[in-house]
């Protein structure tokens, strides 16, 4: 048996490993989607801190920088899965990148959940800065207990897996790599504006708040409310409720919609290229 024949081939979960690694060094050297993720959500953050941070909303004593942080943790998930994500992919396709991985042993499986972990990690990251400049900068309370973790933890994992998913099957559907922040840039901050990221949910008119509970930011931002807001500001939400159940439904329902859609329309070629 000759040394080729006996070498091993290397396993998924290297493979991935390798990827995801692969993934954050060219995560990192991209001044331009670093100053996206993490620069973006923390001049907004200081921004609408300075200007509304001390005034409470209405008659509770809810501040309206723990208000926005919430908000701006729900968008930063979204930025990260959904906008950066779509965006990279497509230009990696234009750069025929996507067609040279597409020609290596790497399983298509591997590429996507080394992509995925790059995301997950990265958006860990961009969290822990946001709770950092909240509780330092504008003294906003951190939860103490255990069962809002749990509430975290699983609105931030279904929040990441809807968000990478829908940007996967978004990039499959834009014409090149160029176009995709002119497309993009307006769906997130049409959504930002209609989800309680930057205004108070309730305040918006009632028409606008139909069409945010379509959308996966609206159920994100108040799943992140929930978390970090008291628990007697429950009432003060649209119906009333912090609707849990509502929220895992929504998010999952984007989620399998984002699947379907990658798996059936994902190129790993440009559409132009025979």
């Amino acid at each position: 048996m000759s040394a080729l024949e006996t070498r091993r081939s290397p396993s998924w979960g290297s493979l991935v490993a390798d990827r995801m690694v692969l993934e954050l060094k060219e995560f990192t050297r991209s001044r331009e989607q670093m100053i996206f993720i993490f620069a973006f959500p923390m001049i907004f953050l200081v921004l609408f801190g300075t200007i509304f941070g001390g005034q409470t909303l209405g008659d509770t004593d809810v501040t309206f920088s723990q208000y926005f942080l919430a908000g701006m943790i729900a968008t930063g998930i979204l930025n990260t899965g959904f906008q950066s994500l779509a965006i990279s992919l497509s230009i990696d396709r234009d750069e025929d990148l996507l067609k040279r991985i597409y020609a290596t042993p790497l399983p298509a499986t591997g590429y996507f959940t080394g992509k995925i972990t790059q995301v997950l990690l990265v958006s860990i990251v961009q969290i822990a800065i946001l709770l950092t400049l909240g509780v330092l900068l504008y003294d906003v309370s951190l939860p103490t207990d255990a069962s809002r973790w749990w509430t975290f933890t699983w609105v931030f994992l279904l929040g990441t897996a809807a968000s990478s998913a829908v940007g996967i099957a978004t990039s499959s559907l834009l014409r090149n790599g160029k176009a995709a922040s002119a497309i993009l840039t307006p769906v997130v901050l049409f959504l930002q504006f209609t989800s309680g990221v930057f205004f108070v949910f309730t305040q918006l008119p009632t028409y606008l708040q139909t069409v945010a509970e379509i959308f996966p930011l609206k159920w994100l931002a108040q799943g992140m409310r929930s978390v970090f807001l008291p628990e007697y500001f429950e009432a003060q939400e649209a119906n009333g409720s912090w609707e849990h159940p509502m929220t895992a439904i929504m998010l999952t329902v984007w989620f399998v919609l984002g699947l379907v859609v990658a798996i059936r329309t994902f190129r790993w070629m440009r559409s132009d290229d025979s």
